[in-house]
C-alpha cells in the first residue's frame, strides 16, 4: 500500500512539474515573440540582423552553402506535406491511433495558416542582401522556421510520449531539436531571413505546438469520457 501512494505521488509531482515547465516555454515564447514584434515594426534594420549576416558569410564556402541547402529543404511545404502525409498513414493504419494521426495535419496546417496571416498582418519586407536561394513573400516571421518548429515539435513530444528507451529517447529529442536550429540558421545564411525573422518563427511555431497539443489533448480526453459512453449506450443488448 505505501509502495502504491509513493508511486501515485512521484508520477503526481512528474506530472506537475512537467506541466509547468511546458506551460513556461509556453509564456516565454509569447513573450520573446510580441517582444521582437514591437522592435521590427517601426521597419528599421536591427543591430542583432546585421550582425548575424555578418557572423554566416564569414562561415560561408560552396560545400556548405549545398548542405544548407538541403537542410532548409526539410522545413519546405513540398517536403512537410509528404512526411505529414507519411505520418497520418503510419497513425491511421499501422499504430491506429487516431487521435495522433488528427494531431498531424491540424499543428502542420494551422502553422501554416497562422504563419500566412502573421506575415501579411507585419508586412516586412525580404532582407536586400543577394539571397541564394529563391525567395518571395514577406519576410516575418520566418515560414521554414516557425513550420519546423511546429513540425519537428510535434516529433519530439511523440517521442517524448511513445519511446521508453532513455538513451534512445534523449537521442532522438537531441536530433530532432538541432535539425530545427540548424534549419533556422539556414534561412539567415541564405540571407532569405533576418535573424529576428527567424527567432521570431521559431518562438511562434513552438508556442503553437504547445497550444495546439493541449487542446486536442484536452478533446481527446473529452471524448473518452463523454462519447463513449453515449455509444455505449446507445448499442442494443446482446442475448446472454
Amino acid at each position: 500500500m505505501k509502495k502504491a501512494i509513493r508511486k501515485f505521488v512521484a508520477s503526481t509531482a512528474l506530472f506537475t512539474v512537467e506541466l509547468v515547465v511546458i506551460w513556461s516555454v509556453f509564456i516565454l515564447c509569447l513573450m520573446l515573440f510580441f517582444w521582437l514584434a514591437k522592435e521590427v515594426l517601426p521597419g528599421r534594420e536591427l543591430g542583432f540582423d546585421s550582425r548575424a549576416f555578418a557572423w554566416a558569410d564569414a562561415r560561408n564556402t560552396p560545400e556548405l552553402t549545398e548542405f544548407i541547402k538541403s537542410i532548409t529543404f526539410l522545413a519546405s511545404r513540398h517536403f512537410i506535406s509528404g512526411a505529414g502525409l507519411m505520418l497520418i498513414a503510419y497513425f491511421l493504419f499501422v499504430k491506429k491511433h487516431k487521435w495522433y494521426s488528427l494531431k498531424v495535419p491540424v499543428i502542420a496546417l494551422g502553422s501554416i495558416s497562422l504563419n500566412l496571416m502573421l506575415k501579411y498582418l507585419f508586412n516586412r519586407p525580404r532582407p536586400l542582401v543577394p539571397h541564394l536561394v529563391e525567395s518571395y513573400g514577406l519576410s516575418f516571421p520566418s515560414g521554414h522556421a516557425m513550420i519546423s518548429a511546429s513540425f519537428y515539435g510535434l516529433l519530439i513530444y511523440l517521442v517524448w510520449k511513445n519511446v521508453k528507451n532513455p538513451p534512445l529517447k534523449f537521442l532522438l529529442i537531441v536530433l530532432l531539436s538541432l535539425l530545427i536550429m540548424f534549419i533556422g540558421f539556414s534561412r539567415v545564411y541564405l540571407h532569405v531571413h533576418y535573424a529576428t525573422d527567424v527567432v521570431a518563427g521559431l518562438a511562434a511555431g513552438l508556442g503553437w505546438v504547445i497550444l495546439a497539443v493541449f487542446m486536442l489533448n484536452r478533446m481527446e480526453k473529452f471524448s473518452k469520457q463523454n462519447l463513449n459512453p453515449i455509444v455505449k449506450e446507445g448499442l442494443p443488448e446482446t442475448a446472454a
